[in-house]
């Protein structure tokens, strides 16, 4: 793929559906984990213009930070803690509609309004979890999370 993304000027789905091939071309034969990391987080931010986006990763019992686009963040999380370490330890998809309604939730930026987690799995455990923050309430929805895991399936391969 080339550096530029090609995006229609449709609706989400619309986006997605020309999005993911171009990630899954981009990191495909690519062996570096941080390189395709970063160019998953610069593509989503660049297309759909999230506030955060960024992925930690599992590192004993805690996440930490990986490579993100977006304003500095929290460094690590506890498992269970957050939006991030809850959807670890449940391993599944959390959609948030309003931060600051999550029991437990970690600001990382007083901007941050609505988010998605993601889980990342490879031989059936979580080994990252992908974080977008929105600066909108109730931001995210089920096309992000359809389009976000199957994104998640393929960046799994990375790992």
């Amino acid at each position: 793929m080339a550096e530029n993304l090609i995006i229609s000027a449709g609706s989400k789905e619309e986006k997605y559906k020309d999005l993911l091939p171009q990630i899954k071309g981009l990191v495909t034969g690519e062996p570096n984990l941080m390189a395709n990391l970063a160019n998953v987080a610069a593509a989503l931010k660049e297309t759909f213009g999230f506030f955060w986006v960024g992925f930690y990763l599992v590192e004993h019992d805690e996440l930490v930070l990986g490579t993100f686009q977006g304003p500095i963040a929290c460094t690590r999380i506890r498992k269970g803690k957050g939006v991030c370490g809850t959807s670890w330890l449940e391993d599944k998809t959390l959609l948030v509609p309003d931060v600051d309604a999550f029991p437990g939730h970690i600001a990382c930026s007083s901007a941050s309004k609505s988010e998605i987690v993601v889980p990342i799995r490879k031989y059936d455990q979580v080994v990252a979890v992908l974080d977008v923050d929105s600066d909108l309430l109730n931001d995210f929805d089920e096309t992000d999370q359809k389009y976000l895991e199957e994104l998640m399936l393929c960046v799994s391969d990375c790992f």
